[in-house]
C-alpha cells in the first residue's frame, strides 16, 4: 500500500492495453518514477553527496509495500556500478544473506557499496535487525578491501541514514 496521496483535481492518464487512456494508479505512477530514476541515474552517476542518495533510494523505494534489500555498489569514486535488488521480503522483513552480497561485490569489482531498504510502515527508524546485519556485512565487505558507505532506511518520503547517526 502507498503512503502517497494526490489533491482530488490531480490526473494522471495511463494508456490501456486497447489504447485508452485512463486514469492511473499510484501504483503505475510509482513505477514510471521508478523507470524515470532509473533512466537518470546509469551506470557512472555519480554518488557523493548523501542528498543525491536519499533522493535516488526514496525514489526507488518509498512506495514499496513490502521490504527489499538493495545494495549501490560503487567505484573507488563513488560512481554508480550498479543498483541491485538483491532479497525480497514481506511486510515487515527480509533475510539477508551477506555471502550472497560478497559475491555480487565482488563480481562488480566494487570499491565501496550503499545499503538501502524500505519501511512499508512509512517509519524509518532503524530496528536493531537492520543495524545488526550492517554491521555484519560491513565487516565481511572489509575482508575483500570495499568500503560500507551507509545504509538508507526508507520510508514514505523520508529516510534515516546510518552513517548520519554514526552507526557505521
Amino acid at each position: 500500500m502507498s503512503h502517497f496521496s494526490f489533491p482530488s483535481d490531480f490526473s494522471l492518464l495511463v494508456r490501456d492495453a486497447r489504447g485508452r487512456y485512463q486514469p492511473a494508479t499510484t501504483e503505475q505512477i510509482l513505477a514510471a518514477a521508478r523507470q524515470v530514476v532509473d533512466h537518470k541515474m546509469q551506470r557512472g552517476a555519480n554518488f557523493g553527496s548523501p542528498i543525491d542518495v536519499k533522493a535516488y533510494l526514496s525514489a526507488k523505494l518509498g512506495g514499496l509495500d513490502h521490504e527489499v534489500f538493495a545494495v549501490l555498489f560503487l567505484d573507488n569514486r563513488h560512481r554508480l556500478i550498479e543498483y541491485v535488488e538483491m532479497f525480497r521480503g514481506t511486510i515487515d522483513g527480509a533475510s539477508v544473506h551477506p555471502r550472497e552480497v560478497v559475491k555480487e561485490a565482488l563480481r562488480f569489482n566494487a570499491a565501496a557499496v550503499i545499503f538501502a531498504h524500505p519501511h512499508p510502515s512509512g517509519h524509518p527508524e532503524p530496528s536493531q535487525a537492520d543495524k545488526a546485519i550492517t554491521l555484519q556485512l560491513k565487516e565481511a565487505l572489509a575482508l575483500i578491501e570495499v568500503r560500507t558507505l551507509d545504509h538508507i532506511v526508507v520510508g514514505g518520503n523520508d529516510t534515516v541514514s546510518l552513517a548520519e547517526r554514526g552507526l557505521l
